[in-house]
């Protein structure tokens, strides 16, 4: 069975970007040649709030759900876009409490065995 590149990016939560603090609460996982576009998140609440007592949990629940629902067939605003444009534009930097890390390269034979095994490490304790 060949083998196809794939991207990832962990999404992770700053509570509070001023302090540069961060938990990884997501992986956001592209591979062109198979056509998939997935996002995994998992909040732990209690991590949140080590690092800011005073965070929206549900506001922060709802931004990450909104990485899952930007990959799937309802889209919303980025339904129109191909499944790279949508990578691209879910990994771009930008400054707020919800974020994605650096992307990254792989190969695999199996997108979705790879989101699982990198969700369990990167993200899941």
């Amino acid at each position: 069975m060949s083998r196809d590149v794939y991207e990832y990016a962990t999404i992770r939560v700053v509570p509070r970007v001023e302090r540069g603090e961060l938990i990884n609460a997501g992986v956001l996982l592209y591979c062109q040649p198979r056509a998939y576009l997935c996002a995994r998140v998992e909040l732990d609440p209690g991590r949140l709030r080590a690092l800011d007592p005073t965070a929206d949990v549900d506001c922060v629940k709802e931004a990450l759900g909104a990485y899952e629902l930007a990959c799937g067939p309802e889209a919303g605003p980025l339904a129109g876009e191909s499944l790279g444009g949508r990578f691209r534009w879910l990994t771009a930097p930008r400054s707020t409490i919800v974020q994605t890390g650096p992307v990254h390269a792989g190969l695999t034979t199996n997108p979705e065995a790879e989101l699982s095994r990198l969700f369990g490490k990167l993200v899941r304790l």
